[in-house]
Parts: structure tokens; sequence; C-alpha cells
């Protein structure tokens, strides 16, 4: 039993199979030395001093525990595990307290390591059940540098150090390892209560029972010191995991952020915020410390990057999470037309919400359109279990995930909708290096090779280092680096050659030659199977397979020529075409290819395979940014054919679904004037939609749906090179001046 104003102390000392000192439990290793004693603060008695080795589950030693302790793997084999010293530790304890006369004690150990870095941690992977008393302690070093202010800092005392400033002559080679420190701990607290002193415990230590749920409001102050992030958890880890992963650090209230990426996806960081910088020191030492099987890295963060993820503004939200100790569980893929009433059917009465409706929270676009997502609270965990249970069953038509969430990852799905523009911001136009006109290889003729392996952070520069004298007989603009859904390298590249010869030679000589630290395969293939896979297509041993954003006839009448997306006429022209042609020189003009960033590209390309990077050669590595002059400059001196016959606006659909026809759009449309309408699939935008993407054009601004927003336009001819169009497209792009995105 222990109370805030105990009358008596337990003296704990002990030591782990690693480190020891400053050090202790930061190498994640066992406990396997546990020594003990009561003192009376009243009458200044001691009980019996107990000594009790732990039987880990590794016995393997550090040499530094084998030459400090003097203890063997042998002799520790032979002792108790920790579950069965832990309870005979609370029996010997109220045994000695009962000998004394007294009912309550505080632990107090020499400094915070053996607290919070071994015993609570160790007993929480364990799934031991600690005692009250192990949630309440005193650091002698505190209340030591505390009685005598004159001594050296807290960081800096040892049991060694607060011994000599007392001048008690102890030597520690009469007695055991772990006897001398309980003793010696022991006089250090008969002399700060002694007449001189009378100094009086009061204050402890203590070690929160539980993590606590709770919003954070963006115009809080969060001290950089207290706030450190963590990478590498498992994608489906809890804020309560991440609690457990620290467990015996007092984690600030709503301190836990789960980090989300661009697709609103957990990305397997987090940052946490302690209570103190004292906390979050002690945070950096579990780096690299095992959540599972997996190691967690851990670095320092600061506070504006915790409220950037956590904070929020909204009244709503913070209503939402206004009541504490919730268990949140996130909803998504809601049917767009589910009611409060259907989500409380659905997760039925043995899973009951708390406040009922007031208890879910639907995440809508800033127009109110609904995104498919909610968050619901549950009071226990056990509602909250049954209502995990529930994972991927069926709602209306479609199937519902359901995860654990935090009270920051609702201000951060919130803050991420809500601040989403109805049509994204483009990022700053860029020119190329060198633009002339270009065209990707194809046919049958095997003058490509593939690199397949690289390391992800291989680049242009480390490809033709790698190739070697062959570099010269890459034909220009040739290197083709394949980026991944996120716009990051996805280790496969593409290398054109100046013959099949070439290409044959490359592939012997390279073949699984190493590139940094790993080997990089090398095949040889033709232009039409290299463009395939920049498409999104799959190459391997079963043959090729064609990307997902072709249907199977338009796949084999596709048009090799280089396109970027339709979106990206929204760039200020002059930064992405040559100068200005006359309409009788485009029509002769072969198609001019524009160098974009994969950024830009992510930002409007949707596809569930790889899509290509920029053509790039030894001569073109780089990209270099449109001066805001550069740009005026060239905006003043730009002239521009008005082609259009009549005002009209181009539409782009986004989200339908996948089985929708033309006579679903036209219905959608009712009332609206559609002269002309174009699938996703149709043939001159392969490259840049996939198929739940519409092109439509509305005959004048009166057809515009309320709401829409609106972006300027450029004359037709100024982006008819950037795109390969059909017949049927180029129609359709004589008409509109504007564009406008559902």
């Amino acid at each position: 039993m222990t109370a805030s104003h105990s009358d008596s102390l337990v003296v704990l000392f002990g030591a782990t199979a690693g480190a020891y000192g400053a050090k202790l439990g930061s190498d994640e290793r066992e406990l396997i030395l546990l020594v003990w004693q009561v003192v009376d603060l009243q009458s200044k008695q001691v009980g019996t001093l107990h000594k009790s080795l732990v039987k880990a589950d590794n016995l393997d030693l550090s040499d530094q525990c084998r030459e400090v302790s003097g203890l063997t793997p042998e002799g520790l084999g032979k002792a108790e595990p920790l579950d069965r010293v832990l309870q005979q530790f609370s029996q010997l304890v109220s045994s000695d307290l009962k000998v004394l006369g007294r009912s309550s004690y505080t632990l107090c150990s020499d400094g915070q390591l053996l607290i919070r870095q071994v015993l609570q941690p160790e007993t929480s992977k364990k799934n031991i059940l600690l005692s009250d008393c192990f949630y309440s302690f005193y650091d002698l070093r505190k209340e030591f540098h505390t009685c005598y202010p004159s001594s050296a800092a807290v960081k800096d005392q040892t049991i060694k150090t607060m011994a000599e400033y007392l001048g008690l002559g102890t030597d520690e080679t009469e007695e055991d390892f772990g006897v001398w420190q309980v003793k010696t701990m022991v006089a250090i607290i008969f002399s700060m209560l002694s007449e001189g002193c009378n100094y009086i415990f009061t204050e402890p230590e203590t070690v929160k029972y539980k993590y606590e749920t709770g919003p954070c409001s963006k115009s809080e102050t969060v001290d950089s010191e207290t706030v450190i992030r963590a990478r590498g958890l498992p994608w489906q880890s809890s804020d309560q995991d991440i609690a457990r992963f620290f467990k015996g650090l007092n984690i600030a209230k709503g301190g836990v952020a789960l980090c989300l990426n661009a697709q609103g996806r957990r990305n397997g960081e987090a940052l946490v915020r302690f209570v103190d910088s004292e906390q979050r020191d002690l945070a950096l030492e579990r780096h690299k410390h095992h959540m599972g099987s997996r190691y967690i890295e851990v670095y320092k963060a600061t506070g504006e990057e915790f409220l950037k993820i956590a904070g929020g503004t909204s009244n709503e939200v913070a209503q939402f999470l206004s009541k504490e100790n919730q268990v949140i569980i996130r909803m998504r893929g809601l049917p767009f037309t589910a009611t409060q009433e259907d989500v409380l059917g659905f997760l039925g009465p043995e899973c009951p919400v708390t406040g009922g409706k007031e208890g879910l929270l639907f995440v809508k676009y800033p127009d109110g359109r609904p995104t498919g997502d909610a968050f619901v609270l549950f009071s226990c965990e056990e509602y909250a279990q049954n209502a995990l249970k529930k994972h991927k069953e069926i709602l209306g038509k479609r199937y519902i995930e359901l995860f654990r969430s935090t009270a920051a990852e609702v201000q951060q799905v919130l803050n991420r909708y809500m601040s989403t523009p109805l049509i994204p911001t483009l990022p700053t136009p860029i020119i190329p290096v060198i633009p002339p006109p270009y065209t990707i290889a194809t046919g049958s003729i095997r003058d490509c090779v593939r690199l397949r392996g690289l390391p992800y952070t291989a680049g242009i520069d480390d490809i033709l280092e790698f190739m070697g004298d062959a570099t010269g007989d890459i034909k220009p603009h040739g290197v083709h680096m394949v980026l991944n859904q996120q716009g990051r390298p996805s280790g496969d590249a593409f290398i054109q050659m100046k013959s099949a010869d070439k290409a044959f030679l490359v592939a012997q000589k390279c073949h699984k030659k190493m590139m940094k630290d790993r080997y990089v395969e090398v095949f040889q293939c033709s232009g039409e199977e290299m463009n395939f896979v920049l498409m999104g297509g799959t190459l391997n041993r079963s043959g090729l397979s064609p990307p997902p954003c072709l249907s199977p006839p338009a796949y084999a009448a596709f048009q090799t020529a280089a396109v970027i997306p339709a979106e990206a006429a929204l760039y200020q022209p002059q930064a992405l075409l040559p100068a200005t042609r006359t309409p009788q020189a485009s029509a002769a003009a072969p198609p001019a290819v524009t160098y974009y960033p994969a950024q830009a590209a992510q930002l409007y390309m949707n596809y569930t395979a790889y899509y290509p990077s920029p053509p790039v050669s030894p001569t073109t590595v780089g990209y270099i940014t449109a001066p805001p002059g550069a740009v005026a400059a060239a905006a003043a001196t730009a002239t521009h054919t008005p082609l259009l016959p009549q005002p009209g606006a181009l539409v782009r659909m986004q989200g339908l679904p996948y089985n929708t026809g033309m006579k679903e759009i036209l219905s959608f449309f009712q009332g609206y004037q559609l002269p002309s309408l174009i699938a996703g699939r149709s043939q001159y935008s392969t490259r840049a939609y996939t198929e739940n993407h519409i092109l439509m054009s509305l005959t004048s601004e009166a057809d515009f749906p309320n709401g829409a927003l609106h972006l300027p336009m450029y004359a037709p001819d100024d982006y008819n090179g950037l795109i390969q169009l059909s017949d049927q497209a180029r129609s359709v792009l004589q008409a509109p001046k504007e564009w406008v995105c559902l």
C-alpha cells in the first residue's frame, strides 16, 4: 500500500543484462537483479535487506554486466522469472512493514531509469500487471539536490558522488553488487533526515496509468523540447499501442498524433508530445526499441510539426472530442447517402455509440459533400472491439472498413478535407533545359534495356556511372526512370540504346552488376515493351499485361507519341510551349514534348500502377524553374489566336463508378445542353486519365452547375501540341474557354 505522504520508503536498486549507469534500459535488455530494503522515516529503523536474482528470457550477458555485477548465466538460470520475483517483493515488503508497525510506503530509487525505462516497459511487453507502488516513487538524485542545492546537477549525480559529498566512508568492493548501492542509499537518506536538514519527502514522481485522449487546438503553444517523431510503426497501430511502446513515460493529454500520407492513410509515423523535456529525453533513449517484431526509430521533432498534424480549429470537432477517455473508431467507405441512423443501425445494439447521434462525426468537403469517412465514439474497449468485428461488412452496397483512430487523426483528416480546394493549386511552372521534339521509341526492335532492382536513392548520375563506357551509346533523352504511385522511384528504369547490338552488349556486361549495396538486373527489351511498362502495364515471365487505364480495343490502337496530362494545360503556356506558332506552322510541326515533374503529374494522375517520369538524357539531367519575371515577360509578348466560335466550358468529373455509362452521365446532367462527351479512356487521353474520369463540353457558362469553380484557360492552339488529340477530342477542345471541376 502506498500514500502520497508515506511513513516509510522502500529503497530499490536493479540491474539489467546490458548497459549500466546512465544507459540503463537504453538497450532494451531484461532485468536480472532487484535489491531492496524498507526504511522507517519516523523511527529511522530499517527492515531486512533483500536481494533477488531474476531469470531473463535471454541469459546472454553483456561484457559490462559481467564485469560490474559478477553475475553468470549459470547462476541466473536457477533464478525465478520476473512475475514471481515481483510477487515475492510485495509479500516481503508487507511483512517488513508489519514488523516496523507501518502500513504505507513509497519506492525510492537512484534516478528515473529503473522504474521508467526498465520495469514499466518490460512488464508491459510481458503482460505482467504491476502493483500501484510502481506508479509513484522518489528520485533520490532530485531529492538530494533539493536538500543540498550546492551539490552537483541532478544529471551528474550518482550514488558514489552523493556519498562523497556527504563524506560517507564506504567501499563498494566490500559488498556484493547491489547490496552496497542499497546500503549507501539508506545512509544518504538518514543524512537527509538528520537534525541538520530535517528533510521531508513530500512530492513523489508519478507514472501515468494510461494514456489520456483529448483535442488539441492550433492556438496552443507546444514546447519543441517535448516532442518526438516515431518512425516505422505498423500501419494498424493505434495511439494506445504507441503509448504502450512508451510505457513508463508521461505523454501529454492528446499527445499522440498519427501521421497520414497524401491518400489519407497512415504512413507509419507519429508525433508524440510528452509532459516535459525530461520525459522527451528518456523517449529518445528508446530509439530502435521494438514494437512486436519491428524496431521503431525515435527522433526529435518540433512543436510546429505537432500542431500541424494534431491541431484543429473546428468547433464541431472540438465538441465531438470534448468527451474524454473515449475509444475512437474510424469508418471508411460509407455510401455518400448514408445517414446517422444508417450508421447506428450498422453498428447495432452490441456496440452502442456514446451519446447516440452526438457520438458520430461525418467528414465532409468544404461544400458539404460527404467523403465517405466518419468517426465514432465508444465508451469502453469492449464496445470498440465489437465494432471492429464488423470490419468489411456491407452497408448498402459497399463494404465498410473500420480502424482504431485517435483525436489527432480526427483533426488531421478534418483539416485535410476542409482545406482541400475544389480545384487543386498548381506548382510553379517549369521549363525544360533542352526542349527538342521527341518521341518515345516504338516497334519490336530490341534496342532498349530494362534495369530492375535499382536502389531507391539512385538517380540519373548513378545510372550513367553504372553504365560505364556504354553511356555514349544511349540515345538522346533515352533514360526513363519509372516512378510509383507516390511519385517516388520504383527501382526500375528503361534505357534506349542506339542499336539492338548495343543493348545486347549492355545487358550481358551489366547484368547483376552492383550499384551501391544492391545488384541490378539488366534485360534487353523492345521499345514497345518499354512503352507498355511506362504506361502502367506489366512485363514479366507471363508476358505483357496492358496498362489498367486502357481498354483492350484502345490499347492496340494506342498512339505512342509522348503526351502529358491534359490538366497540364493549366500551367502558364508560355512556360510550357515553344515560341508562338502560326496555325499553318502548327499543322506541319511535330508534336512538342514538355518536361514536367513527377510531383505535378501526381496531383492529377490516379494510376494504381507505375507511370513514367519525364524522358531525360545525359545532357538533360536537371530541370529549372521559370523565374516569375520570365513568365510575366513571356505573357506580355505572347499572342493567342482565338478559335472559339462561342463561349463554353469543359467539365471534368472524378470519382465516377467504374460501371457508369453514357446514359447515366446524360441523366445526371439532365436539363443542361451537352453537345459532346468524351470518356476518360478515349484515344487522346490514354496517358492522362483512368477509367473513372469524364470530360464533357457545355455549350455556355449558363450550363455550369451551381457551386462550380472556374480557372482561366488559353486558346486551344496553345495546347494542341501538348496532347495527342483525336478528331472527336479536338472538336471539344475548340469550344471551351474555362475549366470547371465538380
